[in-house]
């Protein structure tokens, strides 16, 4: 067996460095979701939804090391591809020598590790996307309890149908970077839960009405955003996988292109939509129309032309706004907007594929979006179904009413603006 030679060792330590990059980025990402959410939950309920945000992160890299990446990896499955198989080697070190580079044929071209690395931070976002829709009246332990098994479990299943080798790839269904795996995955989850929680108290009148319940902090959630677009470039860049020769390297470019591109038109297209139909430059909608360009280019960031990008993005930002008021009429309480930004957008993203991409059919986007759709959004139900029979997923009237923060944190994010105990909204 020959030696690595110089050219390909450097090409390995660039792709391995900027995959380990893309992940570092990615895992900003779970930064850009706490901001969000804190900043568009009242400020009686920001301590708990920050404490959710990072305690996530670390039980999905605890879990999907302990279960999720075995299975979402594990080399062979079963059933033609509907079963997976279960693989310990990862979790006690794998084989990362440069024999098993070589004897890859130019398949492996990145670090085993910085694999784990960045799949791992991936599985954290899905998980971040139920946090907030969850958010202002459910259990601190019982959402916590829900991630060990989405992360270890619920989540890991699809992606390998995907994603591992399993059948939906087989099938010739398309998800670049998981509009569908990953966004889609995390809104069906909340849907769940947030359909045996309930809606907050006050949020929707007997009458029919529905009230507006504003958020603390809106810089706070402004900044999630921007973060959130940040580490996008990583989430989607990262896919391509290698930039170590011209070819790779232009690709990730028009991935960086069209995925920023996706954003901008999402954004513009919810601000004129919000202003056409409020009257006012609505600046939730506003954010969660970038979200919702990035959202729906993340599918497929590869094959559009800048122009064709910013016009996905621009759907997916019209989209979000009707999503959202589709929800409330239906009485969905979803206090950060997740289950519209990360699910029927999510949707749109996988359905557009298509348009760019020669190669992918309707018909398997539409079964891969279904099988998604339906697995995660089944086992979520019966999870959060047994945790609520065990424990109970809702806090109490009083907590709710007193704010989250006091009944299960015991701290109150913002003190000095409270005069009496309860009384900040």
């Amino acid at each position: 067996m020959e030696p690595l030679t110089k050219v390909t060792e450097l090409a390995y330590a660039l792709d391995t460095f900027y995959f380990l990059l893309s992940g570092a980025l990615v895992m900003w990402m779970a930064a850009g979701f706490a901001m969000l959410e804190a900043g568009l939950v009242r400020a009686k309920n920001t301590t708990e939804i920050l404490t959710k945000n990072i305690a996530l992160f670390a039980i999905a890299c605890t879990m999907y090391m302990l279960m999720g990446y075995n299975i979402m990896y594990p080399g062979d499955g079963f059933a033609g591809g509907l079963i997976p198989g279960f693989d310990l080697s990862f979790m006690f070190g794998g084989d990362h020598s440069a024999e098993k580079v070589l004897a890859s044929n130019g398949e492996t071209y990145y670090s085993g590790m910085a694999d784990f690395f960045f799949q791992v931070v991936f599985v954290a976002t899905a998980m971040s996307i139920v946090s907030g829709a969850v958010a202002e009246r459910m259990k601190l332990w019982a959402f916590l309890l829900f991630a060990v098994v989405m992360t270890g479990f619920i989540y890991p299943v699809q992606g390998y149908w995907k994603w591992g080798g399993g059948f939906l790839e087989e099938l010739g269904f398309n998800d670049f970077a998981g509009s569908g795996v990953v966004h889609l995955c995390g809104a069906s989850a909340a849907l769940a839960g947030v359909l045996l929680l309930g809606a907050r108290k006050g949020k929707y009148g007997k009458d029919g009405s529905i009230n507006a319940i504003p958020g603390a902090n809106m810089p706070l959630a402004t900044l999630g955003t921007f973060i959130l677009w940040l580490g996008w470039f990583g989430f989607n860049g990262g896919s391509e996988l290698k930039v170590s020769d011209i070819g790779e390297a232009n690709a990730v470019a028009a991935v960086f292109v069209n995925t920023n591109m996706a954003a901008a038109g999402g954004l513009v297209m919810a601000l004129i939509t919000a202003r056409i139909l409020f009257g006012k430059a609505d600046l939730t909608m506003t954010l969660n129309g970038a979200l919702a360009g990035l959202v729906a280019i993340t599918a497929e960031p590869l094959t559009p032309v800048p122009l064709l990008a910013t016009l996905i993005g621009a759907v997916g930002g019209l989209i979000v706004v009707f999503a959202i008021i589709t929800l409330d009429k239906l009485r969905i309480d979803d206090p950060v907007g997740a289950i519209s930004v990360h699910g029927i957008v999510g949707m749109w993203g996988l359905l557009a594929v298509p348009i760019t991409n020669a190669e992918a059919s309707i018909g398997a986007q539409l079964i891969g979006l279904g099988t998604i759709l339906g697995w995660v959004f089944v086992t979520s139900f019966i999870t959060w179904l047994i945790i609520k029979l065990i424990m109970g997923i809702r806090v109490s009237e009083e907590e709710e009413w007193e704010g989250v923060d006091i009944g299960e944190c015991g701290l109150e994010a913002y003190p000095e603006f409270v005069g009496a105990k309860g009384s900040a909204t």
